[in-house]
């Protein structure tokens, strides 16, 4: 869920502001729209030239891992990825030297500014950055900063330098509150319990309007939680999700903040978000509504005790010691408030994307991959 995928380390660094983070911005010139493949600057000058990406939170995972598969798959792509703290170069991929990290402040108006510039002709946008769910709670204003404004900031500035360019918003099932039904369909209205999930709404309707009123095209996708990431825990509700499985395969102790083993999350491995991002990335625009760009990336309901038996399975019953359950009230609040299942109709029918078969091969990826 959003709180598992947005990357940036900016949630432990407080941002430099300049005035507004709207600075300038607030009142761009209208531009007539066009196809956001043809709306990068320059782009017509040459056959040849790339297909500039630019990626906010490449600090990260989901980042690097976008990343990582682009500069895998093609020579047509040039990456930019952009942190408040060094961005991670992806390592052991095809065209290394199409990858450009950025590092600066995504709050701070001259560095978008900058950054735009320096990235252009560009081909498309993923905003991936962002403070996550207990780091919002706690911090709200720091939330409001990097989760609203600093996202106004980019998508106003684009508006001006590249009108119709595509633009896709990574956000969260945490814009969800209880009750909910047991499969969450297109039709649930989103009632947010959390200063994250309330943000992530705020900003989506934003971005939907931008995209009806033909400034930009947007598309607004939901992730699962995004389990197993490597790497350490983050200031997400649900890094446990990871943790369960990750630090026990380190000969580390996880704390799961819910005893209740029944307890079911929507999950989605890292090989399947990055798929899913590079079918978005070509998704035809009228695929979805002027007026309703949210799409629900697929996943599977997994329980407590489905991820502790792969755990079992495929890294040893005595990894199990390594896992403690110890009831954390305002940690479980945030998790029980979040869907457990979601029809997938659409985008697996509708727009094409695909999902995992279950917790084992979630867990197996995991753990084969540490043999690489």
């Amino acid at each position: 869920m959003g709180s598992n995928l947005h990357d940036g380390p900016v949630a432990s660094h407080q941002p430099k502001m300049e005035n507004s983070p709207l600075h300038n911005h607030l009142h761009p010139t209208s531009h007539k729209a066009i196809s956001p493949h043809t709306a990068s600057k320059g782009s017509e000058n040459s056959k040849m030239a790339k297909k500039n990406i630019l990626i906010t939170g490449g600090a990260g995972l989901v980042g690097p891992l976008l990343a990582s598969r682009l500069l895998n798959d093609s020579d047509e792509y040039h990456v930019f990825l952009t942190d408040l703290a060094d961005p991670i170069v992806p390592q052991n991929v095809a065209y290394p030297q199409n990858c450009t990290p950025i590092k600066g402040d995504i709050t701070s108006p001259s560095f978008v500014s900058d950054l735009i510039n320096q990235a252009q002709p560009l081909h498309a946008v993923f905003l991936f950055h962002g403070i996550m769910s207990a780091g919002s709670e706690a911090n709200y204003d720091l939330s409001l900063s990097v989760n609203v404004d600093s996202v106004r900031l980019i998508t106003s500035t684009l508006r001006q330098t590249n009108p119709g360019v595509r633009v896709i918003y990574s956000s969260s099932q945490a814009v969800y509150g209880q009750p909910l039904p047991g499969k969450v369909t297109d039709e649930v209205l989103p009632t947010p319990e959390s200063t994250y999930g309330a943000h992530k709404l705020l900003t989506e309707t934003y971005l939907t309007e931008m995209h009806r009123k033909k400034f930009l095209d947007v598309i607004i996708v939901r992730f699962p939680t995004i389990s197993v990431r490597p790497g350490k825990p983050t200031q997400a509700a649900s890094s446990w999700l990871s943790g369960i499985i990750r630090e026990p395969m380190a000969g580390q102790e996880c704390v799961v903040p819910i005893e209740d083993r029944r307890f079911k999350s929507f999950l989605s491995s890292p090989k399947t978000i990055a798929e899913n991002l590079v079918r978005v990335l070509s998704l035809e625009s009228t695929k979805l509504p002027s007026h309703r760009r949210v799409v629900q990336f697929p996943g599977v309901s997994v329980s407590v005790q489905e991820l502790l038996d792969a755990l079992a399975k495929y890294g040893g019953r005595e990894k199990l010691d390594l896992v403690k359950e110890v009831s954390d009230e305002e940690q479980e609040r945030i998790v029980r408030s979040w869907p457990q299942d979601f029809d997938l109709s659409t985008p697996l029918g509708k727009l094409g994307l695909v999902v995992d078969a279950g917790a084992e091969d979630i867990v197996r990826e995991y753990v084969e991959g540490l043999g690489k």
